[in-house]
């Protein structure tokens, strides 16, 4: 069935599609139609943070960025569903057209720049969910907020998040934010992820309860950087990382004539590079928590991801291509004996 309406879909343009489909799956939910097609989801429950996961195959950021569509998502079957990224403030994003897809590739190159309704529409969003699984907030920085200035803007999105997400991941990987990856390395990792980690553990207090906190990277990253990143974390005491964003390497799909349209390259492309970076950070953290993400389009695919070194995985492109299904079958394919 998917393939036929994702036959359609495809014949449209992607950001129009994505919407369609996103309101196609809303409408089914309310029917309670989603488990009638896709069926129940699997239970293959994991601790991990002081969460609990109902299994280990989540929705990456980005599909959801202002959790309108939450209990829909969630019900396909996901263990965890993460939402954003959000901002302090309401923002367009970039100019359209922003999405491409290439297709000979099960690849998708997005531009979006964190286009989002701002971080008070997203709280009240989840405040109002069905969903029971785990709910991650993915949080960035305007684009009209200098580098400089960054921690401000994640701090305002930490205060505001807090009291309603089961845990908090920094995304400072994207590569649609001028300026933003820069936030990565060194003394600058040091300088942002310190007092974020302070203020997260005076709100824990306050609230009685621990909200883990994340850091999202980019896979484009040399062993001595990655070690840098490890090292970063280490120090700050983070919860755990998502490894990976989406890449600006072009190399695997030059022979696709949007190759070279600028933003992120997400899907089966990235695959390999994400899991070099998965098995980079476990050998240098060997216990922290890795949420495994990038061309997960099978339940092989998945298996994969967590030899790499990954404990969740989460799903983005491969669901475009692969259809809803794709859910169940990484869950099948990860559940412990």
């Amino acid at each position: 069935m998917y393939n036929f309406a994702r036959s359609l879909l495809f014949r449209l343009d992607p950001e129009t599609s994505h919407g369609l489909a996103l309101g196609a799956l809303d409408t089914l939910h309310r029917v309670g139609g989603v488990q009638r097609v896709y069926g129940e989801p699997v239970s293959d429950p994991v601790e991990l943070m002081g969460l609990h996961f109902s299994n280990r195959v989540g929705l990456a950021a980005g599909l959801d960025k202002n959790a309108d569509h939450l209990d829909a998502l969630g019900a396909l079957g996901f263990g965890f569903v993460e939402v954003g990224t959000v901002t302090p403030k309401a923002q367009p994003g970039n100019p359209k057209p922003r999405l491409f897809r290439l297709a000979g590739h099960e690849a998708i190159i997005n531009r979006f720049g964190f286009n989002n309704k701002g971080v008070e529409h997203l709280v009240a969003q989840v405040k109002k969910r069905h969903y029971r699984g785990v709910v991650g907030i993915n949080i960035g920085k305007n684009l009209t907020t200098s580098v400089e200035n960054a921690l401000d803007d994640y701090l305002l999105c930490l205060e505001a998040v807090h009291g309603v997400a089961d845990y908090i991941a920094v995304n400072i990987s994207s590569p649609n934010t001028p300026g933003l990856r820069t936030l990565q390395f060194g003394e600058q990792l040091d300088a942002l992820l310190g007092p974020i980690r302070s203020r997260s553990q005076e709100l824990d207090s306050a609230l009685g309860r621990k909200v883990p906190l994340l850091v999202k990277i980019a896979p484009d990253m040399s062993e001595e950087e990655v070690a840098l990143v490890a090292g970063s974390i280490a120090r700050n005491a983070l919860d755990g990382v998502i490894a990976t964003n989406t890449t600006i390497a072009r190399d695997a799909v030059k022979s696709d004539p949007q190759s070279e349209e600028a933003g992120g390259l997400s899907g089966k492309p990235v695959f390999e590079a994400s899991n070099r970076v998965i098995r980079l950070l476990r050998a240098q953290l060997p216990t922290l928590p890795i949420i495994g993400v990038g061309g997960i389009d099978s339940g092989e695919a998945a298996a994969a991801k967590i030899a790499a070194g990954a404990d969740l995985v989460q799903l983005y492109s491969g669901l475009i291509y692969q259809g809803p299904g794709l859910v169940k079958a990484c869950a099948e394919a990860l559940k412990q004996p």
